[in-house]
């Protein structure tokens, strides 16, 4: 199966976006269409997915989209790699819970190739990292919708985003968790990293 892969260079303004991925999931089902994997970064937004809650925005003056993906609220904006897909799961054994799977494990698998041990957590979704204190943080957000049995959206990376922005929300909707970003866990080159992801990910969904 071929998948377009795209990458947007300039922060991408996030309704375009999901208009776009709107736009690809009917031309896939009307089969006119490719597979796509968009690579970009976002404009400063905070968006609630399907089971956020209003008393999740601490700061009422946010710039802030409800969003049709699953989970709650988050932020997004430059610094952070968002990896969005347009998946045809009907080709793909229909079955979200290997997606979800897939998309851990390639977030996993790039950073450990960065020397960064992160892991999964069944109840809260995401990708987390533990400190040398033994807090744990969440470094990747998923959020994911399906329909028909095409799934689209994605997840977030943050590499080295702005932290402060998390305290205007309850990210997420995890109290006792906070966020982090890889510069601050490690300060490396991450300049290929989206190449890494990319790799990651077309080998784990096809496993």
């Amino acid at each position: 199966m071929t998948i377009e892969i795209k990458k947007s260079v300039k922060p991408i303004k996030y309704k375009y976006s999901i208009d776009m991925l709107e736009d690809r999931l009917a031309q896939i089902r009307a089969n006119k269409n490719k597979e796509l994997i968009w690579i970009l970064e976002h404009e400063e937004i905070y968006t609630g997915g399907t089971s956020f809650k209003n008393y999740e925005i601490l700061d009422k003056s946010i710039n802030f989209v409800k969003t049709n993906r699953g989970g709650k609220i988050t932020y997004h904006g430059p610094g952070q790699i968002v990896f969005y897909f347009v998946l045809d799961l009907n080709r793909r054994g229909k079955n979200i819970k290997t997606l979800l799977n897939a998309i851990e494990k390639t977030i996993i698998d790039t950073l450990k190739e960065y020397n960064i041990k992160s892991f999964a957590d069944r109840k809260n979704i995401g990708i987390w990292f533990k400190d040398k204190s033994g807090k744990v943080n969440k470094i990747a957000a998923i959020g994911i919708k399906v329909r028909k049995w095409i799934a689209y959206h994605g997840f977030a990376l943050n590499i080295s985003n702005n932290l402060d922005a998390y305290k205007k929300i309850i990210p997420c909707g995890i109290s006792n968790r906070k966020v982090t970003n890889l510069k601050t866990i490690k300060e490396q080159n991450y300049k290929n990293i989206e190449a890494t992801l990319i790799k990651n990910f077309l080998l784990n969904i096809k496993n």
